[in-house]
């Protein structure tokens, strides 16, 4: 029996993309190890390891951590994971980190959520919460039954300062910056699959197909006739 290779993927796209849904989709249905330089982050910093403070200490003053502590962070969670079939999420995010992940391993594809910036920022700015429970309204999909108000509580509903209009502005222009040469660089390796769209259900088919055609769909496993 033929062993098929490794899947060793990256899902790129801008915050506010459908990132999140997409990743946990290919997870349920691909059995991949998801591996979010984000969730990292916070538990090394939870944890109190070496890496997880020296991070700690770039963000507490307001600065980017550096290319070669966050590459740290990653290859060392990687080295656990070399039987397995991964998915990268927040990492890389320079070309410098792009270059030192290709010196320890052959990434395979690189997923790239390609949803307009107009979509993003009215996706984004359309958010409410109702901070005391964590109840999330979307004014453009789930909107509250009272504008501003909860409708369990009937307390009012604030906008999170990441979501307000300025500060998404200012993370999509952080976003293009920082993220447009990495996109370049795997351009170039023909490495990036670019899937375009402004909504997730509609874009997801596409990723699926493409993602089936090189590995199985675990999650029909137990289905007596394969979809």
């Amino acid at each position: 029996m033929v062993v098929p290779p490794l899947l060793r993927a990256v899902i790129m796209g801008p915050p506010g993309s459908g990132k999140g849904t997409v990743s946990t989709r290919i997870i349920k249905h691909f059995g991949v190890k998801h591996l979010s330089s984000g969730d990292l982050l916070r538990d090394n910093m939870q944890k109190k390891t070496e890496l997880g403070i020296l991070a700690k200490s770039y963000i507490d003053q307001g600065q980017l951590i550096p290319d070669d502590i966050m590459t740290q962070l990653m290859l060392n969670e990687l080295k656990g994971l070399d039987r397995y079939n991964w998915l990268l999420d927040g990492f890389p995010r320079t070309v410098a980190q792009a270059e030192a992940l290709d010196k320890e391993c052959h990434i395979d594809t690189v997923i790239d959520l390609d949803v307009p910036f107009e979509t993003i920022k009215c996706r984004l700015t359309a958010r409410w919460i109702h901070p005391a429970s964590g109840r999330v309204y979307n004014l453009e999909f789930s909107p509250p039954k009272v504008k501003g108000i909860d409708d369990v509580t009937g307390e009012p509903l604030v906008q999170r300062d990441d979501d307000k209009p300025e500060t998404v502005s200012k993370r999509l222009q952080a976003y293009e910056a920082q993220t447009k040469p990495v996109l370049e660089y795997y351009r170039k390796k023909g490495l990036l699959k670019s899937f375009s769209g402004t909504e997730t259900n509609k874009i997801w088919p596409h990723i699926y197909a493409f993602l089936q055609a090189k590995l199985p769909d675990v999650s029909q496993k137990d289905a007596a006739i394969p979809r």
